[in-house]
């Protein structure tokens, strides 16, 4: 590092600004200045001269912010093992010090340190940068949070991060379903929907109707009934109360209902539910789905 030093102040241009920066070592712009006139030389000088400027302006964010993305495109192309990495990770870790409360900086950490596959130390950035942030900014948060714990592959992390997540934001209920259904978390997904049609200020973000919200309910219960009977969702009730509610749907209503107890295995119940049904439909279209 000296010997950097030493070549820095041999060189006419940079020994105006190193006079500059001696006369006033806490004045951001001399140190601006002195970079954008090193921007053409080898990385390492250019990190002794962000680590000086630091040394005087720890809470300086284009500092640190110009540091970080320099230190960040280094390492592009390294292996996530690589000790450079490490170096990068604890830099993140020096600003974060300084600079806890700026979104850009997390987003930065956190998109970069969800690369490396190190499930548990990004899960605990993550809730720290949730933790440090006023909730106002938690929407910077939240999308990459999301997308990274649907990829790492343990469905119990991410349903426990979704359950959070709604507790932030309720508006997206179904994006958690539609990943439970990916999971074939099918008792989580019915119990979610059911909280949905249960809402009368539900407003779907998909442009889904109160209908279709519904009918996805029961066809998760209808198909599913050994999953969906855990948490003790009275799936009979669910469907009867559909066939009030939506008298265009009765017929496929009914062989929902029968579907529902022929998976279980009650096939005297089926029975009588499709005579229940042929009984109680009064449109032919009905009665020929049912039939």
């Amino acid at each position: 590092v000296k010997a950097e030093i030493q070549a820095l102040l041999a060189d006419e241009k940079c020994f105006e600004y190193e006079s500059e920066i001696s006369r006033n070592p806490f004045k951001l712009k001399s140190w601006l200045r002195y970079l954008n006139s090193n921007v053409s030389t080898n990385r390492k000088r250019r990190n002794i001269l962000f680590e000086r400027a630091l040394k005087f302006l720890p809470n300086s964010y284009k500092l640190w912010y110009g540091y970080l993305t320099e230190r960040l495109e280094a390492v592009e192309e390294k292996c996530p093992t690589d000790q450079s990495v490490e170096v990068v990770i604890n830099t993140f870790e020096r600003a974060l010090v300084h600079l806890h409360k700026m979104p850009v900086i997390w987003v930065l950490y956190l998109e970069f340190i969800s690369k490396l596959g190190r499930v548990t130390n990004t899960r605990r950035a993550f809730d720290r940068a949730l933790q440090s942030l006023p909730i106002t900014q938690h929407e910077h948060i939240w999308p990459i949070y999301l997308n990274w714990v649907k990829t790492i592959g343990v469905k119990e992390t991410a349903i426990r991060v979704y359950r959070r997540y709604l507790m932030y934001d309720s508006t997206n209920r179904e994006e958690y379903v539609d990943y439970l259904e990916e999971v074939e978390e099918w008792d989580e997904a019915a119990n979610q929907l059911a909280i949905c049609v249960n809402d009368d200020k539900f407003v779907s973000p998909q442009n889904n109707t109160k209908h279709q919200v519904w009918m996805r309910l029961c066809d998760i219960c209808a198909k599913h009934p050994n999953e969906v009977g855990k948490n003790g969702l009275n799936v009979d009730a669910i469907i009867r109360s559909g066939l009030k509610r939506f008298s265009d749907e009765v017929g496929r209503l009914w062989c929902k209902l029968a579907d529902y107890y022929i998976r279980l295995g009650q096939f005297e119940r089926a029975r009588d539910v499709y005579e229940e049904g042929i009984n109680s439909v009064i449109t032919v279209r009905d009665f020929t789905m049912i039939f």
